[in-house]
């Protein structure tokens, strides 16, 4: 899939919903932001913001009006999910920005999240932008159990702090589908794998396997992962959840092992060293690296607690 193309969404039942490769990181198949064309579209899920435009390119495609988009909610305000929508409502007037509660605030003012941001990635900030403050007028905080009304689709908001305290899930009722966010693990489509995801500084894993519980009790036919791409579970969600459960579990017993006998930063070090020869090949070695790097650096954080 290259970076922009706008791809409709097949999978399962889904209609009116359209997804594309934003390019994160200048690493294909990694990020993707989500394009409903609802009575009241909306985008979810926003990118880092550096290539904002594509994702208005897609809307033109699609066939939507910067001025029709009603819309743009992002499952939390980690840079790679969130970074984008500043741009997006100052491009698109009337768009509402949904955001989870617990982090609405550090969209409006964004200083303390670029701050955190840059010590978790480290030398990856420089693929990023400086994320565009959000008028608070514009921004709409969601609590669990609150629902975006689009018409013909809903969005319906369900807590799942376990990756950030400030995470929910979007369940689209009427594609039996869910945007998972980071809540369901990386699903690394080229390798039909699920990968771990535990960054600083909120990472839980105990409240992790708890947001799984959260979108088995949802049992959707399809998970629209940010990273990256629609997976048909309609006949393996649970194993599909056991499967990234076991993932998750297993990672944190091993960074927690090695942390047994080695000092702190030579455990990140180690974890950079043996990133996943297959993910390299998908990623690229820079970013599979750095990605267990922040990885290693959230549960080394949790641990600490």
């Amino acid at each position: 899939m290259d970076v922009g193309t706008v791809r409709k969404v097949t999978t399962g039942d889904c209609s009116d919903l359209y997804y594309l490769d934003t390019g994160m990181y200048d690493t294909p198949g990694y990020g993707a932001a989500y394009i409903l064309d609802a009575d009241q579209p909306a985008i979810i899920e926003t990118g880092l913001g550096t290539n904002h435009e594509l994702l208005l390119e897609a809307l033109a495609e699609v066939g939507i009006d910067r001025e029709e988009l009603a819309a743009i909610a992002v499952t939390h305000i980690h840079l790679d999910h969130a970074g984008g929508a500043g741009f997006l409502a100052e491009a698109c007037p009337h768009a509402s920005v949904y955001v989870p509660a617990a982090g609405a605030s550090l969209l409006a003012d964004p200083g303390r999240l670029v701050a955190g941001t840059k010590a978790a990635v480290g030398d990856q900030w420089e693929f990023y932008v400086e994320p565009k403050p959000i008028d608070e007028d514009r921004i709409v905080e969601l609590e669990d159990g609150d629902t975006v009304d689009l018409g013909n689709h809903e969005l319906r908001a369900h807590r799942a702090p376990g990756h950030a305290f400030h995470q929910v899930v979007f369940e689209d009722p009427e594609n039996n589908a869910v945007f998972t966010g980071d809540a369901a693990g990386i699903w690394v489509p080229p390798l039909e794998r699920i990968v771990e995801t535990s960054p600083p500084s909120d990472f839980d894993l105990e409240g992790c396997l708890a947001d799984l519980e959260t979108i088995a009790e949802i049992d959707p036919d399809v998970l629209l992962y940010t990273h990256f791409g629609p997976r048909d579970v309609s006949d393996t969600l649970e194993e599909a959840l056991k499967t990234y459960a076991e993932t998750l579990t297993a990672w944190v017993a091993s960074v927690s092992d090695a942390r047994e006998e080695l000092e702190d930063e030579t455990v990140i070090a180690d974890a950079a060293d043996s990133a996943d020869a297959d993910l390299i090949d998908v990623w690229g070695e820079r970013k599979a690296r750095a990605e267990a790097t922040m990885n290693a650096r959230g549960v080394l954080d949790a641990l600490e607690e």
